[in-house]
């Protein structure tokens, strides 16, 4: 029950960072206007409190056309309040949670963990398919099948032009994805026989009317004409494991599922979603909409708990669901007046980058480069709300998981695609390292990167360079280390002093307090010749315990 407490008080300060956050605004008030205290025992939160029952949650239906007008020609529209996000804990970090559990960058991941992802059971037991319903979602050739084993699978082929592509960019985008921190749905190769695929006799297809008939050979037919066929008369896909649990439908990259009692903070404001923004132009996931998310209601510890799935990755790398990217996807939004006026005007001589990006040609990886890419200037299909609400300090946190991913994970994630062409898994690869490394160049060194400050018992001060130690900046001049005692109660500060040093490493100056629950705060600034912004001070506070002292709080960029 203290527990519970607790976490309650400490989910009303997740909410405080956000700022301007609507839900519960009169409760949280003087929590907004910064009295109280600032730490309380449990911080750093390692996961964000989710202590309602939602089993009352409700199956809704998200418009595809019309979340794809709204997010195109409103939310472009409307300037991003740029405010912090809304669900880091105290030292400005992602709890787990139904959204994202921590991987990469946390802890040391296995090639083998990375080639695995997500699967957990074993892959579809080919011998026998019986249909159950035509695809549901998406344009891929496809449908829902059981296996010989009664499982129930998502069945997504290749498009005739481009054999092993649509279905090597769903598997290997999901391993990628995962190893990120997001749930995601079991995927594997596998292999079809069309004399093995039955019809269950209460199968259906949506006909142009509207209406629903049976599902007949004829249609079965057609969903092979569309796909990629091999010489043995077998067709490659792509088989999704059906999620457990009761299924929602999509989640929104804005606003909040208002039948959900956990989901408080809105999506524009929850940073694994702004990150999107930088994971998605590393992988090119240019199809972010909400028909490509899915909620699902699973029971835990006794109660209803909504989990959240990014479900379909599989518009990645050069590869849409039936055929490569179109020449401008990842450089230009699906509409963007400016640059075609721009280009009618000049009559066809103002080249946007995209008509000049140069492609190894590779049928099984479609249009991917890393050349002329620029992690600044990436652009999905169309912009969410999450996208465009992205900061400078969430880019940061994601750019570092980004580098967190070795050479040796990056091919390993590659390999699980199956490639029958050693050269296009070679090739895929090269491009996400090349493509890693110009995201961290990007991201890391644009704000103070110092990272994982820690003080001994002793006053021994450490901390790291996230740009430094990724070699996309040489070390600064300097650092400096404005030390204060810390009042939890009152907030305010007392100075005690300020130390200097070359390297990432100094002694506290002498006053610092030994009793258990004293907090101090120290202020790490670099001096660097070519980044004038990492002397803006990133703030870390210091909680004194028996044993020693305990990182409590770090503010990159202050709300």
């Amino acid at each position: 029950m203290m527990r519970q407490s607790a976490s309650r008080s400490s989910l009303g300060r997740l909410l405080v960072v956000a700022g301007a956050i609507t839900v519960g605004a009169a409760a949280l008030s003087s929590a907004v206007s910064g009295v109280g205290r600032k730490f309380y025992d449990d911080d750093p939160l390692a996961r964000e409190p989710e202590t309602e029952d939602a089993s009352g949650v409700e199956p809704w239906d998200i418009d595809l056309i019309y979340d794809l007008s709204y997010n195109l020609f409103v939310t472009t529209r409307r300037p991003p309040d740029l405010v912090r996000a809304g669900n880091v804990n105290t030292i400005d970090e992602v709890p787990d949670s139904s959204w994202f559990t921590n991987r990469v960058g946390r802890r040391d991941l296995s090639a083998a963990e990375v080639a695995r992802g997500p699967n957990v059971d074993a892959p579809p037991a080919a011998s026998a398919w019986m249909v159950l319903r035509e695809k549901a979602s998406g344009f891929a050739p496809g449908f829902t099948a059981q296996d010989a084993t009664g499982q129930t699978w998502f069945i997504s082929f290749d498009p005739p032009s481009n054999p092993e592509g649509a279905s090597a960019a769903i598997v290997v985008a999901t391993k990628l994805f995962w190893a990120l921190g997001y749930n995601q749905v079991e995927n594997f190769v596998t292999r079809i026989d069309p004399a093995a695929v039955t019809i269950d006799p209460g199968a259906t297809a949506r006909r142009p009317s509207g209406a629903r008939t049976p599902f007949t050979r004829r249609d079965l037919h057609e969903v092979f004409e569309r796909a990629a066929r091999h010489p043995d008369g077998s067709y490659r896909a792509a088989a999704g494991r059906l999620l457990p649990g009761r299924i929602l439908g999509g989640f929104r990259y804005h606003g909040t599922r208002p039948d959900d009692p956990n989901d408080i903070v809105p999506h524009e404001h929850r940073r694994e979603l702004r990150a999107l923004r930088v994971f998605g132009a590393w992988i090119n996931l240019t199809d972010m909409k909400a028909g490509n998310t899915l909620d699902s209601l699973v029971t835990e510890n006794g109660r209803g708990v909504v989990r959240h799935y990014l479900q379909d990755v599989g518009s990645t790398f050069g590869m849409g669901a039936n055929g490569p990217h179109d020449w401008d996807e990842g450089w230009e939004y699906l509409y963007e007046g400016r640059s075609t006026l721009r280009r009618l005007l000049s009559f066809g001589f103002a080249l946007s980058p995209w008509q000049t990006a140069r492609y190894e040609e590779h049928r099984a990886i479609g249009r991917f480069e890393g050349d002329s890419f620029d992690p600044l200037t990436w652009k999905p299909r169309v912009p969410t709300a999450a996208y465009l609400a992205m900061r400078d300090d969430d880019a940061f946190w994601a750019a570092r998981r980004v580098m967190a991913f070795s050479d040796e994970l990056v091919r390993a994630a590659v390999e699980a695609g199956e490639f029958s062409d050693p050269r296009a898994a070679a090739y895929l690869a090269d491009v996400l390292i090349k493509r890693r490394d110009k995201i961290g160049q990007a991201y890391l060194p644009r704000i103070n990167p110092i990272v994982d400050p820690a003080l001994s018992a002793t006053g021994a001060l450490t901390f790291g360079n996230a740009a430094v130690q990724h070699r996309v900046a040489t070390p600064p001049r300097s650092y400096t280390a404005t030390w204060s005692l810390f009042d939890n109660a009152t907030r305010e500060s007392r100075p005690l002093g300020e130390t200097k040093g070359l390297g990432p490493d100094m002694q506290a100056p002498a006053g610092l307090p030994t009793t258990a629950g004293s907090y101090i705060r120290v202020d790490l600034a670099a001096d660097h010749q070519d980044h004038a912004s990492w002397a803006r001070p990133v703030a870390v506070y210091f909680l004194r315990q028996a044993e020693g002292w305990k990182l409590v709080g770090l503010e990159r960029i202050p709300d």
